[in-house]
C-alpha cells in the first residue's frame, strides 16, 4: 500500500511539474505586444524613409531591428475608422465606423439625436472581437493610451487605460488618453512594471496625439528646425515628428531596462497621412482623409528580436493584417472572418507574401447615414504591384468639402514606380487593366446603390 501510494504521489507530482512546465513554456512563447501608432504623419517623414530634415533616431533604430514594409498602407485615411480597423481587423464598411462623427447636417451637435447616434456608433465595437478583448481572455493585461474614440477603454476590452470616453466630458476621441507622450509616459511605464511584477504578458496600445495638431513642440525642438526660408508651420510640424520619435525612444528604452525587449513584439504604423501646408496650420491637398499616397501610405514595422530577422521588405502590406498577425503571435486561434493575412510565418521565415493586391476605401469625415456606409462613400481603390486604381463615388460630404473636390469622375490609374506623386492619370492608356482592377474592387466590396464610371 505504502509503495503504491508513493508511486501515485510521485506520478501526481510529475504530472503537476509537467503541466507547470507547459504553462511556463506557453508564457515564454506568448510575447508582450506593444502597438505604436503615429497620428497624422506622412509616410516620407522619417529619417529611415529618406527625409532630409526630420530626425527620427529612435524609429530609425527600431527600423534596424524590424521587418519593415516600406510600402505599407491603411485602408481608410481617417483616424477613427483607421484605428477601428487596427483594433478589430475589419474594413470600415464591415465594422461600421466609416467617419469620425455623425453628420451635423442631420443630427446637429448637442442634440439628443446627435448623442444617440454617437452612442450607436460606439456600440459597433461591441459587435466585433477586438485585440485587447481576445488577448485579455488569454491572460494578457491590456493598456490603452492616446487616441481612442469608442467610449471608455473598458468598452474595447482593455483591462487598464486612460480614456474615460463619450458621453463623459471631453470624451470624443481620447480625453485623458491624449496626454500620453505630450505629458510623459508614466501611465504606460507604470503599467508595464505592474504587469512584469504580476508575471503577466502585456499589450500596450500607444497611440499618442503626436505629431497631430496642435503643433506646439518644445522650444528646444522648434529651434532645431527653424531655419531661414522655412515657413514656421513646416518647422513646427517637423519638430512634432521629432517629439513623437523621442517618446518612442523612451518607451522602447523602458522595455530594454525592464529586460523584456527580447520577449516583446513591437508593431508600428501610422493611422493616416499628413502633408503640412506651408501657408496654414492645415494639411495640404491629397493627404489626410484622401486615398492618395499622402493619405494612406505608411511604413509598417514588426520587431521581435528573438523571432524575426530584421529586413526591408518590398511587398505590399496593410494594417488590415495587424490583427491576425498579432493574434497568431499570441498563439490565439485565427478568426476566419478576418480579411487580412496572418503574416507571422512570413515575418519569422523571411518568405515572401503571396498576396498581390491590397484594397481600401474612403468615406466622408461626417457620416451621412450611420446604417448605410454607401451614403458617405467617396472612393474605393486597390493596388497591384506598381499599379493603383481609384474609383470615385458621389457619397455625401458635409464638412471638409475642399478636401474632396472629386473633379475627376472617371477612373484614376497611376504607375507608382514612375509617378509616385500620382500626377498623371494613365487610365485611358490601359483600359483592360482598369477593367480588371475594377472587377477586383467590386469582388472585394460590392457596392449596391452607387456606381463608378469605369470607362473613358
Amino acid at each position: 500500500m505504502r509503495s503504491s501510494t508513493l508511486i501515485a504521489a510521485i506520478a501526481i507530482a510529475m504530472t503537476a511539474l509537467t503541466l507547470s512546465n507547459v504553462q511556463i513554456v506557453a508564457a515564454q512563447d506568448q510575447p508582450n505586444i506593444v502597438m505604436i501608432i503615429s497620428d497624422d504623419q506622412a509616410w516620407t517623414d522619417y529619417s529611415f524613409m529618406g527625409h532630409e530634415s526630420i530626425k527620427t533616431p529612435n524609429l530609425d533604430q527600431l527600423a534596424r531591428q524590424s521587418v519593415v514594409f516600406r510600402r505599407g498602407y491603411v485602408p481608410t485615411a481617417l483616424c477613427r475608422p483607421s484605428l477601428m480597423t487596427m483594433i478589430t481587423g475589419h474594413y470600415a464598411h464591415q465594422h461600421g465606423i466609416t467617419g469620425n462623427d455623425p453628420s451635423p447636417k442631420y443630427a446637429p451637435l448637442n442634440t439628443e439625436l446627435n448623442k444617440t447616434q454617437r452612442a450607436e456608433l460606439i456600440a459597433n465595437v461591441d459587435k466585433h472581437a477586438t485585440l485587447p478583448r481576445e488577448l485579455a481572455k488569454a491572460g494578457y493585461l491590456c493598456h490603452q493610451s492616446g487616441k481612442w474614440w469608442e467610449g471608455s477603454f473598458e468598452r474595447g476590452g482593455f483591462t487598464h487605460g486612460m480614456t474615460r470616453g463619450f458621453p463623459k466630458k471631453g470624451g470624443r476621441h481620447g480625453d485623458d488618453g491624449l496626454k500620453i507622450g505630450r505629458e510623459g509616459l508614466s501611465a504606460v511605464t507604470d503599467f508595464i512594471d505592474m504587469s512584469i511584477e504580476k508575471k503577466k504578458p502585456f499589450f500596450v496600445w500607444y497611440a499618442p496625439f503626436l505629431p497631430h495638431s496642435p503643433h506646439n513642440p518644445p522650444k528646444r525642438l522648434l529651434n532645431k528646425y527653424t531655419v531661414d526660408g522655412r515657413p514656421v508651420t513646416i518647422a513646427k510640424y517637423y519638430a512634432m515628428c521629432d517629439w513623437f520619435d523621442e517618446t518612442c525612444g523612451q518607451l522602447i528604452d523602458h522595455l530594454d531596462k525592464a529586460n523584456v525587449r527580447d520577449d516583446t513584439l513591437i508593431v508600428y504604423a501610422c493611422d493616416n497621412g499628413w502633408i503640412q501646408s506651408p501657408d496654414s496650420r492645415r494639411y495640404a491637398p491629397r493627404s489626410k482623409q484622401t486615398p492618395y499616397e499622402g493619405g494612406i501610405r505608411t511604413p509598417i514595422m514588426f520587431s521581435w528580436p528573438t523571432k524575426m530577422k530584421p529586413a526591408m521588405r518590398k511587398e505590399l502590406c496593410s494594417t488590415i493584417d495587424l490583427a491576425p498577425t498579432i493574434l497568431a503571435a499570441a498563439q490565439l486561434p485565427q478568426d476566419a472572418t478576418l480579411p487580412g493575412l496572418n503574416l507571422l510565418p512570413n515575418l519569422t521565415s523571411g518568405s515572401p507574401i503571396k498576396r498581390k493586391t491590397i484594397f481600401g476605401e474612403s468615406f466622408a469625415h461626417d457620416i451621412a447615414d450611420i446604417n448605410n456606409p454607401e451614403a458617405s462613400l467617396l472612393f474605393r481603390w486597390c493596388i497591384t504591384d506598381k499599379w493603383k486604381l481609384l474609383l470615385t463615388y458621389d457619397g455625401e460630404v458635409n464638412r471638409y468639402q475642399s478636401t474632396h473636390p472629386r473633379t475627376e469622375k472617371r477612373p484614376q490609374l497611376f504607375d507608382l514606380d514612375a509617378d509616385p506623386a500620382e500626377l498623371k492619370n494613365v487610365a485611358a492608356d490601359h483600359p483592360e487593366l482598369v477593367a480588371s482592377m475594377a472587377a477586383q474592387i467590386e469582388n472585394w466590396y460590392p457596392v449596391k446603390e452607387r456606381k463608378a464610371i469605369t470607362k473613358f
